[in-house]
């Protein structure tokens, strides 16, 4: 079938690109949840199927009944095998129904793309699941990108927000992201460090908190432009696994270590992988405690009491 046939658009299924935050079940939305549940297949990483079968988002592992094809809906129109020649693994969930569980990896992104349009021209509905939110370095962009190079139009595509790791942190530490901010990625996959460190620059001196995403790259050298930029004395949060609890992947466990931007490359042993973030503060973000713990707030424009 090619992407102009007419007539065939109220049969097709949807491809969702589901964002679940940090993959628990407390910190998904309603709406992620249910689109799981009830999609004809589901493609996810090992670590995120964990995760959902959790609250029974996916059925337990003991609802395996084969692999292969799921019944659940229209089959692809080869009636094979899931992206790459490799099989899905088909769960019966509670009612009866069936539902087809593919497993994602990252070097399968490409082909995991086109056996969704596939399938959802056959008439069935793929969830496509992306940690924290799709569009913050996540995989919203590579599905419209597929879209575009394969001339997949007539494919409906939804993107289902989630709990990005910034807002992940900020929960964690209290008000540092009350003011403007701004999210910078380290990992130099698909840019130069010097666009990197444009826009590190940029950021500091503009007076956003910077939020630092893949810090198992380069983090120490980020912090070093940061500092030509900004006191040494701004508070810095050095957050794991934000909104994983004990479920965190890096140092196992949920973390969190308030310092200075002059002492943050002291903390090599907390930074411990791609779930690692850095909030860094500005001169207006202040380390607050009460008699439980210790924040960090950055007061909105910098108003007071008397503002409200």
């Amino acid at each position: 079938m090619s992407a102009a046939e007419p007539g065939r658009t109220e049969e097709y299924g949807t491809l969702y690109v589901v964002g679940i935050g940090p993959g628990l079940p407390h910190a998904m939305t309603q709406r992620a949840r249910d689109v799981i549940r009830s999609a004809d297949v589901v493609v996810a990483s090992t670590l995120y199927q964990e995760f959902l079968r959790k609250d029974g988002t996916l059925p337990p592992e003991s609802a395996a009944v084969e692999s292969g094809e799921s019944e659940a809906s229209n089959p692809r129109p080869d009636g094979g095998l899931t992206a790459a020649g490799e099989e899905g693994t088909v769960l019966e969930r509670a009612d009866g129904s069936r539902q087809l569980l593919v497993r994602s990896s990252m070097g399968r992104q490409v082909e995991l793309a086109r056996d969704a349009f596939e399938r959802v021209r056959a008439g069935q509905t793929v969830a496509h699941v992306s940690g924290g939110d799709p569009n913050v370095y996540g995989k919203s962009d590579l599905v419209f990108t597929m879209a575009e190079e394969d001339d997949a139009t007539d494919v409906p595509i939804e993107i289902v927000p989630g709990v990005t790791a910034a807002l992940g942190c900020a929960a964690k530490l209290g008000a540092p992201l009350s003011n403007d901010f701004c999210t910078v990625s380290l990992s130099d996959k698909w840019r130069g460090w010097a666009e990197i460190e444009e826009k590190l620059r940029a950021a500091a001196v503009s007076g956003f908190v910077v939020v630092l995403y893949n810090c198992w790259r380069n983090y120490e050298r980020a912090v070093d432009i940061l500092r030509e930029e900004r006191h040494d004395d701004a508070p810095v949060a050095i957050v794991n696994d934000a909104g994983r609890g004990t479920a965190g992947r890096n140092l196992e466990d949920e973390t969190h270590t308030i310092t200075t931007l002059g002492e943050a490359t002291d903390h090599d042993e907390e930074v411990g992988g791609m779930g690692t973030s850095l909030v860094v503060g500005t001169d207006e973000t202040e380390v607050w405690e009460n008699d439980h713990r210790e924040f960090l707030v950055t007061p909105r424009g910098g108003r007071d009491v008397e503002d409200f």
